[in-house]
């Protein structure tokens, strides 16, 4: 797993991992960020199992804007527009603790999609038809510890045709699958 970093600008953009298993890389990449300038902001799943819950949670953790019209196209619009003082103008993760109860919700899937969507976008200085942003690159990832780290079931229920799913020792990830995503 040592390829794969949180504070880079590159994918997978969401990792599972199993909860509280000491210093894990990923761990030690959140304190790397931090120590960087970076911000680690922390979710409660019980906010996530609903999607107006999980509109209301980013919007609040992550300070999006009044106009932010609470709804999948919006989140992803406010993924990619996060800068200044919620990203620590470095970059920004975001940790799911006991992300069990999100595997079952029916939004899953597609909240991976969006989640993708967003940092694909926000980890990128140049938009989708390769112009540049006038801004830099800034770091985004997901992370989703589980007490319950089932890596067969998170890969089976994270993925869809426009997700990459991985599976490693210890975790799995996801990316957008970019010949399907469009």
């Amino acid at each position: 797993m040592t390829d794969l970093k949180l504070t880079g600008t590159s994918e997978p953009w969401v990792f599972f991992i199993p909860k509280g298993e000491g210093e894990s890389p990923i761990r030690a990449q959140l304190l790397e960020l931090e120590s960087q300038g970076g911000r680690v902001y922390r979710f409660d799943s019980r906010d996530l199992v609903s999607e107006q819950g999980t509109y209301r949670s980013f919007a609040a953790v992550l300070q999006f804007p009044k106009h932010y019209g609470r709804n999948w196209d919006a989140l992803v619009d406010c993924l990619d527009d996060l800068c200044g003082e919620v990203t620590g103008r470095t970059g920004v993760a975001v940790v799911v603790h006991d992300a069990d109860r999100l595997l079952n919700v029916e939004h899953f899937p597609l909240f991976m999609s969006v989640l993708c969507q967003g940092a694909a976008r926000a980890n990128s200085s140049v938009d989708t038809d390769g112009c540049p942003l006038g801004r830099p690159a800034i770091s985004q990832h997901f992370v989703f510890e589980f007490s319950d780290f089932d890596p067969e079931r998170i890969a089976l229920r994270a993925g869809r045709p426009d997700l990459t799913v991985t599976t490693g020792d210890g975790f799995v990830t996801v990316s957008l699958n970019l010949q399907e995503w469009h």
